[in-house]
């Protein structure tokens, strides 16, 4: 009897397992079919400028989403702002049924044409790689023999953020064109100003609220973990700033006349920052990573992301980290203190032989869920005092400073808080295992990423649980010159957005 129970279990997982396998071949196919008029599309959207200074350019990217959308049965509406519109697509299936809300945007870096290796980069360029490991263009045509996955489109907004767009418009037209359906309703948003903080977009949040409610929100956007795996990424880092500044004398000073004599404002501020920070990375500041608990589950996780330590050190040219967390993705679950550039009261090209009227460190903070932008300057603030240091957040006067020795002006901005998602919520498990079943194995999982997305207040305050689903290959140069996007992450990003399209929530 154990016997005979044994060999129907191994039959059924043969079966499953069968199926399974076969159910990724036709998917395959309907993609490999897909292809060649996905990358015409693309080319096509990718050579329509998108800079939001010229109006005239954005409202043809705007005509190019409407017509191609609403084909698909999408309604497509404009939503006015304090800049430009917002696009919103949406499209009902069933009343009852849940809403997910995905986030693109149209909008992309400025350029500098004589940068980049073609003579316009909002002309796509097919190109290959050479023996060289150069980039060389090669006709269009040749995507109609055969496609090579490591070809590459190069243009302005060709990964950061058209790409995505193409792959989850193809993926809805594949299901379309097999008479399949998505058993939720989907919202989708289009912002013109992702690149420039968004602030038409989150200028409509009070009043189109309803129209952007939804129960769950998938942002796609950035690139794909380095392994370019299917990625998952449940949260990001927000940003906080600020500016110290110290001060000498009144006025810049001969350094023959007064060295030795004025205090030089630069060593002011030089022990004052290594006052915060010790030799290992650590922030010494008072309560910095208060409230910040790993559990064995989330360090699992972690450990989990299949990051190549020995190959970041090396592409960094470093010998070592900071330990401020035991790995890669460990360092990113605490805020970090930065200083990103210093700057003193001389702004000429050449040097010269003075003492500087001051030196100013500009300082950028990036923040976990635990942390609050505006609480974490207060404690910077509140350490700079520690140090003995008068705090004003202007110039001093005269008077302040004959009457005190330490002078700090503190400018601060608390910017952007960071979001995350549980990894073990619905939409995360339901996803996770889409992902599974569509390449076989699960998908690199990452609990915050480095980086800031600005609409992070969005989130907020949506109050939606919030998943971001990159897709475009990591080396893609993203807001640099040559940007560029893999074909085979193309070929992937579509199979990502059918996997989700076919989950059922």
């Amino acid at each position: 009897m154990k016997h005979t129970l044994r060999n129907i279990l191994f039959l059924y997982s043969l079966i499953i397992g069968s199926c399974m396998v076969l159910a990724q071949q036709n998917l395959n196919q309907l993609i490999d079919d897909k292809l060649l008029e996905a990358l015409g599309k693309h080319k096509t959207l990718v050579a329509i400028p998108n800079l939001p200074s010229v109006k005239e350019n954005m409202f043809k990217n705007i005509q190019w989403v409407k017509t191609h959308f609403e084909h698909l049965d999408f309604k497509v509406s404009q939503l006015e702002s304090s800049t430009l519109p917002v696009v919103l697509a949406e499209k009902t299936v069933n009343e009852n049924a849940k809403t997910l809300l995905f986030y693109f945007h149209l909008d992309g870096q400025a350029i500098n044409p004589a940068n980049w290796d073609q003579e316009d980069p909002f002309v796509p360029e097919l190109k290959q790689i050479t023996p060289q490991e150069t980039w060389e263009s090669i006709p269009w045509s040749q995507l109609e023999d055969k496609i090579d996955d490591e070809w590459r489109v190069f243009a302005r907004s060709a990964a950061d953020d058209k790409a995505p767009i193409i792959m989850m418009l193809s993926a809805l037209e594949i299901l379309e064109q097999q008479k399949q359906q998505h058993d939720f309703n989907i919202k989708i948003i289009f912002d013109l100003e992702e690149e420039y903080s968004s602030n038409g977009f989150l200028s409509t949040l009070e009043q189109y609220k309803d129209r952007y409610q939804a129960d769950y929100m998938i942002i796609m956007d950035g690139p794909a973990h380095s392994s370019n795996e299917p990625t998952l990424t449940f949260g990001c880092r927000g940003i906080a700033t600020c500016t110290i500044t110290t001060y000498g004398s009144k006025l810049p000073q001969h350094s023959g006349h007064y060295g030795n004599y004025v205090p030089n404002p630069v060593f002011g501020l030089s022990r004052l920052l290594t006052s915060m920070k010790d030799e290992q990375g650590k922030v010494l500041i008072k309560d910095y990573y208060k409230n910040i608990q790993l559990s064995p589950t989330v360090t699992a996780a972690l450990n989990g992301v299949p990051d190549n330590i020995a190959k970041i050190n090396t592409d960094l040219s470093i010998v070592s980290p900071e330990k401020v967390g035991d790995s890669y993705q460990e360092s990113l679950q605490y805020p970090s203190l930065n200083v990103r550039q210093i700057g003193t009261s001389w702004k000429g090209e050449k040097l010269k032989t003075i003492i500087p009227e001051y030196a100013s460190a500009y300082i950028d903070v990036r923040l976990v869920t635990e942390t609050d932008g505006a609480q974490q300057l207060q404690k910077i603030k509140e350490h700079i005092v520690a140090q003995g240091y008068y705090v004003i957040d202007r110039a001093p006067t005269d008077q302040e400073r004959l009457t005190y020795p330490k002078i700090v002006t503190f400018n601060a901005s608390p910017k952007v808080n960071a979001f995350r998602t549980n990894i073990d919520s619905e939409i995360g498990k339901k996803l996770k295992h889409s992902l599974e079943s569509a390449f076989g194995k699960a998908p690199v999982t990452i609990r915050t990423m480095g980086g800031t997305v600005p609409i992070v207040p969005a989130i907020n305050t949506l109050k939606i649980p919030a998943i971001i689903v990159p897709m475009v290959n990591m080396d893609n140069n993203q807001h640099n010159p040559n940007e560029n996007i893999r074909i085979g992450n193309i070929r992937q990003g579509i199979k990502i957005c059918l996997s989700i399209l076919k989950t059922s929530f």
